[in-house]
């Protein structure tokens, strides 16, 4: 009896699975792909899609029971043959509470030049803030025709760290860098 019910609790347990894909942004698999999860039973329970360049990067969380899971790696692996997807799936699991970080908002603009986003992740890891999401583009300025730099940085900013002088800190860094920036908390 007891290991029926360890499997039967094993089976109405949701795992994981993480599906990347990068492909030509005219092919993009986005259809199939969501198709695919509901077609084995799984649920889509995060997505994440970017046009970068001529390119599409989408990074697809999938969720459902072992069984459920292994008909949608089966699919995924007979759909990696096409060449002109770069396609990579794997088992995780479920990210652990880390309600001991204060979610903030980092924006920065700049004028673009190499060497910016090495410089402020360095400065987030040397005080183990983590970096959540990170966006950045460079654009040409509409009214000077300037290259420019613009992120936001989604952070997560252990509890027990002040956050007047962090905040102090890495707005002197900015000034230092002659960067435009804020650091504010994520009110969402």
């Amino acid at each position: 009896m007891k290991s029926s019910s360890a499997s039967s609790v094993r089976a109405g347990a949701d795992e994981q699975l993480l599906i990347q894909v990068l492909t030509p942004a005219l092919q993009s698999p986005l259809l199939t792909l969501a198709r695919r999860i509901a077609d084995a039973g799984c649920n889509l329970a995060e997505a994440r899609v970017a046009t970068i360049g001529t390119e599409i990067s989408l990074m697809l969380l999938a969720t459902g029971a072992w069984d459920a899971l292994a008909k949608l790696e089966s699919a995924l692996t007979k759909l990696a043959r096409d060449e002109s997807l770069r396609l990579v799936h794997y088992r995780t699991r479920p990210r652990e509470n880390s309600s001991h970080l204060l979610p903030y908002l980092v924006e920065v603009v700049a004028a673009d030049r190499p060497g910016i986003v090495a410089r402020i992740v360095e400065f987030f890891s040397q005080h183990e803030i983590s970096v959540e999401q990170l966006n950045s583009t460079h654009y040409q300025a509409m009214q000077t025709g300037a290259e420019m730099f613009q992120a936001q940085f989604t952070i997560g900013i252990p509890s027990e760290i002040h956050i007047a002088a962090l905040r102090d800190d890495f707005l002197e860094l900015c000034d230092g860098l002659n960067l435009d920036a804020i650091m504010d908390p994520v009110k969402f």
